[in-house]
């Protein structure tokens, strides 16, 4: 299942509460990107660029009628899957220090928090929040 740059915006601001969400142009641009690895499934996606042996994470949004019901976890796997057979050994990623739903379960899938970048993020109604820097070994 391939999404399209406006059903991935769409998707994302069901799913983006804590703060704002990419837009149609954004995920266009990144998608036009030969570093992008997209991986989606029912309600669920992942979009992520591979630079050597690193992946990085930029967006995984889950529509939030399929939360807690493992959609994000396949399609999380699956980008692990395609990332490592691009020879990636290490995934990254950036959450928000407040979402904590999101924090746990990127722990529960084996990703560690190796850093925090200060005032990061924009909060939808003001003020800003960190990033919490993950990762995870794939080899």
């Amino acid at each position: 299942m391939s999404l399209t740059a406006a059903e991935l915006a769409a998707l994302s601001a069901r799913a983006y509460t804590h703060m704002d969400s990419w837009t149609e142009a954004a995920f266009a641009a990144t998608l036009d990107q030969p570093s992008s690895l997209l991986v989606s499934g029912e309600g669920a996606f992942v979009l992520g660029r591979v630079v050597l042996d690193e992946a990085e994470i930029l967006a995984l949004a889950t529509d939030p009628a399929q939360q807690r019901k493992g959609a994000g976890r396949a399609v999380l796997q699956a980008f692990e899957v395609q990332a490592a057979a691009r020879g990636v050994a290490t995934v990254f990623l950036e959450v928000a220090s407040e979402n904590l739903g999101a924090r746990g379960f990127y722990e529960a899938c084996g990703y560690q928090v190796t850093g925090r970048r200060k005032a990061y993020y924009h909060r939808p109604g003001g003020g800003r929040d960190d990033a919490l820097l993950m990762s995870r070994a794939l080899t």
